[in-house]
């Protein structure tokens, strides 16, 4: 095994049990050498967004069981090299789509899982391009196959994964109706998006009255009653891409959206389609591992500015989920080493 150096220990936030963010405890765990074909990362910025949220209080298929370690997706450099592991070196930067674990100052995964960063990138903007980014861009050219030219409704289009398919629609030449909280259109039109109030009315016809013959697509991160908007906001033919939870605290609320999606879309004569980052990396790494690399090239041409709302350490992941819920920010939060 090659590594950097002899350290015993490593500090980590653990999710003790179900509820508030006051079930994150910050611990300190025994620091353990990778195993064959594995590699051992220092941390330098780990993202925090509402995927985590859902694992903390409600149901997320994911989720490993109980206390575990948080942190969906993480960028570090490589401190120590297992076993049968070849085309790495102890210092090079890389990061992974991890799910669990990057609330940590080290994570062990396999060396597979990991995929090296170009220099002169942001730690904290490179980082989200791994869950959020790769979540819109999937969505966009693999789930909607949406082409330039066309029209796209997006909710939450203030969240992290929002603005990434805002970005990513605009860079497509797609016209983004971005429907959000009046404090955030500013940032939006800034993006290239007509934004439409999310809450006050229904969505369906706030999008309408700039579309009246409705969207080619929509992209819905929230489900449950927004899910069924913007089937109404989509034009007979159009798409409807579901990717999130965020409205679902129970399986009961997941079961009606997958009808809402796979019965009630096409019954109104749209397709739907559900899309999960993760269920899609298990099945097969490689669109992830093709697709990364695009957004990293986007990224060091200027053609995509991820938002970073807040910087906190890595320690502070309980403050971090706090400020999630609290509300009130645009773009993504990070902990940074």
């Amino acid at each position: 095994m090659t590594q950097a150096h002899e350290a015993t220990t490593y500090r980590a936030t653990m999710l003790t049990r179900k509820g508030d963010p006051d079930a994150l405890e910050n611990v300190t765990l025994p620091l353990t050498p990778p195993g064959p074909g594995e590699l051992r990362v220092r941390v330098l910025a780990t993202g925090v967004g509402s995927t985590d949220v859902t694992m903390r209080r409600g149901y997320y298929p994911y989720a490993p069981k109980l206390p575990f370690v948080q942190g969906y997706e993480s960028i570090g450099v490589v401190d120590a090299i297992g076993p049968d592991v070849s085309g790495f070196a102890v210092g090079e930067r890389v990061c992974a789509l991890l799910v669990h674990g990057g609330y940590a100052t080290y994570v062990v995964r396999r060396a597979e899982d990991w995929v090296k960063v170009p220099d002169g990138l942001d730690d904290a903007e490179a980082v989200a391009l791994i869950l959020n980014y790769v979540t819109a861009y999937q969505a966009i050219h693999r789930e909607a196959k949406l082409a330039s030219g066309t029209t796209a409704l997006v909710t939450g289009a203030a969240g992290g994964v929002g603005q990434a398919l805002v970005q990513l629609l605009v860079v497509h030449g797609v016209r983004v109706i971005a429907a959000a909280s009046p404090r955030s259109h500013p940032m939006l039109k800034a993006m290239g998006a007509q934004p439409i109030e999310g809450r006050s009315q229904p969505i369906d016809t706030s999008c309408r009255a700039l579309v009246p013959e409705g969207v080619d697509a929509a992209f819905d991160g929230i489900g449950g009653a927004q899910l069924r908007q913007c089937i109404a906001a989509t034009k007979k033919g159009g798409a409807v891409v579901w990717y999130g939870f965020m409205a679902a605290s129970a399986l009961t609320d997941v079961a009606r959206n997958y009808w809402d999606i796979f019965v009630g879309a096409p019954l109104r004569g749209r397709t739907g389609t559900f899309y999960g980052i993760t269920a899609l990396y298990r099945k097969d790494p490689r669109p992830f591992r093709e697709d990364l690399p695009k957004l990293f090239a986007l990224l060091a041409q200027g053609k995509i500015a991820p938002k970073i709302a807040l910087r906190l350490p890595l320690d502070a992941a309980r403050e971090a989920n706090e400020r999630i819920e609290k509300g009130g920010l645009d773009g993504k939060i990070v902990l940074v080493a």
